[in-house]
């Protein structure tokens, strides 16, 4: 029955399918919030699940509802604050705050804050709910640890050697460090977490050779790093890297050079990419970072931006294979997805396909 579901969806068109995604969308939204109205009348009633032979309203949820114990926790969370402040049952249906957002922010609202602090979290991604909570409830910072992680013992067939180091340092702008913890396994999840307004806590797992970097690198500047502190020499490293890599990937310079005559003292011309060169020049590089803001620059017909900032690659707007100029008003940021996208909408056009609308595109004429 429910492959008929599959079926029926893989059979409607490139429009339908977003149409009747977003209607489904807007139900199980409804749905939800429904669903949270009604367990938080049900928690004013501990009598009734108790009746049904469940000891908790949790019990009750992952056993006659069949939710998973996540899925529970955050609706049981959320009607809960819903029964103090109402006003998070609209933002839920509206989609403006996640089940995950009102746990978060659960026992940091109260009756005099609850308003504005949830105008501030509403259609904020959960690492900027964590930043707010952060200003709501700053942590203070905890000392540098440096400290060896217990071998694996799982993996016999490794040869016996020194175990990596777990390394708790700050980010670039901070100086927040992580506490001390009970034993991790060898390969813990990385951490990026906020404690405080502009304080983070980063963990990470750190091996045998970059250990001993890092002490070499502590006893090098003892005398300009009295304590060695690992977030101080995180900092200064992340600087001189994102400065190689700007420089590599964006033509970055602290003062960038004009471009040369091609006959020094005869003319004002400058070198321009020879026929067939894919290259694009540094200071349309830098210029293009600039205006695009460093994120996609791909507009959808609707007027939504893409916001991704990583994978970034320079598009021809006009297609490099077309003789697309290696201008700043022809190259545009793209991540890939939208870089092969584009690519595809050209190059079908040329073939004579039958092709969606045409999206727009930022920064351009």
């Amino acid at each position: 029955m429910m492959t008929n579901i599959l079926v029926t969806a893989s059979a409607l068109s490139d429009h339908d399918l977003l149409a009747r995604l977003e209607l489904l969308a807007g139900k199980e939204r409804e749905a939800s919030v429904e669903l949270v109205a009604h367990l938080a009348a049900l928690d004013s009633r501990p009598s009734l699940f108790a009746a049904q032979g469940f000891s908790s309203l949790f019990s009750y949820c992952t056993q006659a509802l069949r939710l998973s114990e996540d899925a529970a926790c955050n609706r049981i969370e959320a009607a809960r604050v819903c029964r103090r402040f109402p006003l998070v049952l609209e933002l839920l249906a509206s989609g403006s705050l996640t089940l995950t957002s009102v746990r978060l922010l659960a026992k940091h609202l109260t009756v005099e804050n609850h308003q504005s602090v949830l105008a501030k979290a509403s259609d904020r991604s959960r690492r900027e709910i964590e930043v707010l909570i952060a200003e709501l409830a700053p942590r203070p910072d905890v000392p540098s640890t440096v400290r060896k992680l217990p071998c694996p013992t799982a993996t016999p067939l490794l040869s016996a050697g020194p175990g990596p180091a777990m390394i708790s340092v700050p980010s670039a702008e901070t100086t927040a460090i992580a506490p001390s913890l009970p034993p991790l396994p060898a390969t813990p999840r990385p951490i990026v977490q906020a404690l405080a307004p502009e304080r983070y806590r980063v963990q990470f797992t750190i091996g045998q050779e970059t250990h001993e970097k890092l002490r070499q690198l502590q006893a090098l500047l003892r005398r300009e790093i009295t304590d060695g502190d690992p977030g101080v020499l995180f900092d200064r490293a992340l600087t001189v890297l994102l400065e190689k890599v700007e420089k590599t990937k964006l033509g970055a310079a602290a003062k960038p050079r004009p471009n040369r005559p091609i006959r020094p003292g005869t003319d004002n011309e400058v070198r321009k990419p020879g026929p067939g060169s894919r290259h694009i020049p540094r200071e349309v590089q830098r210029a293009v970072w600039k205006r695009d803001d460093g994120q996609c620059a791909f507009v959808s017909t609707t007027g939504r931006r893409c916001t991704e900032r990583t994978f970034l690659e320079y598009h021809h707007i006009q297609a490099y294979a077309l003789q697309g100029p290696a201008t700043v008003k022809n190259i545009s940021l793209r991540c890939w997805r939208h870089n092969q996208y584009e690519a595809e909408l050209t190059f079908a056009r040329r073939r004579g396909q039958k092709l969606p609308v045409s999206p727009k595109v930022i920064g351009t004429t």
